[in-house]
């Protein structure tokens, strides 16, 4: 999720366990608590690029890194509330904000690295977009609504929103891998490996990815409540065979930047249509229907030794802002 919206989460999860008048310093230290652990984007090296990728939403998102997180970040706001606080109260608060950092990426998409160290899968839920300000603003109204009253009841309203929220993207989701196993047995493509999950700032316009074979097939569906989906015909991509195309080069540096991506990726591989040599992730693309990733790394065997670039490929043209809205609206596809 966004920053804000994860401080927002934050200063409603710390709230409740305090009386009326350090309900402003909780708030503020569960609000910079929660956000403190997307502070892993620093992690990186020029001369690695997919370090930053590999680190993100990794320790510091992870169940077992939360007590020394708020440790850390105890440690860091003590002396904005030591007058109102014991160090005791302050760590409590930033317990209970930064608990809420690596679950709340969880209902996004990308994963999140909650049981490391224990093992390096990323959980992600597909639930709601790393930015919606829909439910952003239901949340900057209640926890407002709670600093400046010190009531509790708002914190109570802020828990409903998201838990309304959260069940509704649900729903959306489970439509979504129906219809995708709908369309897929219509076209008589047996699935290995389905994502469904939202676009970005909204509930209704989905994106639905499936691997049948060796290809990689798209489509958008937008999801009214209550009314039949409207289906979006997508494109097709064959899978890039990576392990047999670069095995002449095993045991390089570049193999293994490629192994990475892939195990980053989900092993959903393609090559951009546009660059030859930049293998993509499959599972992102500006537009539902398209198969052109939004990243990738670009690839040459002639520098083996070295690691791969990685380059992002964001086109918020206007044609591409247009053909969004006009399936985020449910008109007919042109």
């Amino acid at each position: 999720m966004d920053p804000i919206t994860h401080g927002l989460i934050g200063a409603a999860a710390s709230s409740p366990l305090t009386d009326r008048e350090k309900t402003r310093p909780a708030a503020f230290l569960g609000f910079v608590s929660a956000m403190l652990p997307d502070l892993d984007v620093l992690i990186g090296h020029s001369a690695d690029p997919l370090l930053n990728l590999e680190y993100h939403r990794q320790f510091t998102h992870a169940l077992v890194f939360i007590p020394p997180g708020a440790l850390m970040a105890s440690g860091l706001l003590w002396w904005f509330v030591r007058n109102k606080l014991s160090f005791k109260e302050t760590y409590l608060f930033c317990l209970l904000g930064y608990a809420t950092a690596g679950l709340a990426d969880t209902f996004t998409s990308y994963g999140v690295q909650l049981l490391w160290p224990f093992t390096g899968e990323r959980f992600a839920w597909n639930i709601i977009s790393v930015f919606d300000p829909l439910f952003s603003l239901g949340l900057v109204l209640a926890v407002a609504l709670a600093f400046y009253h010190r009531k509790k009841r708002f914190i109570g309203i802020a828990f409903g929103w998201i838990s309304l929220y959260l069940l509704f993207g649900l729903i959306q989701r489970e439509r979504a891998e129906d219809l995708a196993c709908t369309l897929a047995e219509q076209r008589h493509h047996p699935v290995q490996q389905l994502i469904a999950k939202p676009t970005i700032a909204n509930e209704l316009l989905w994106s639905i990815r499936y691997v049948s074979g060796d290809s990689l097939y798209a489509y958008g569906a937008r999801l009214l409540p209550f009314a039949e989906p409207v289906v979006y015909e997508g494109e097709a991509a064959a899978l890039l065979p990576w392990q047999q195309q670069f095995g002449h080069i095993k045991s390089t540096t570049l193999f293994r930047d490629i192994e990475r991506f892939s195990a980053l990726s989900d092993g959903i591989l393609t090559t951009h249509p546009n660059h030859d040599n930049v293998i993509g992730d499959g599972r992102y693309s500006m537009l539902p229907t398209s198969v052109k990733p939004l990243w990738g790394i670009e690839v040459d065997t002639a520098k083996a030794d070295q690691h791969v670039d990685f380059k992002t490929y964001r086109d918020a043209g206007t044609e591409v802002r247009e053909a969004f809205m006009e399936m985020l609206l449910g008109r007919p596809a042109k």
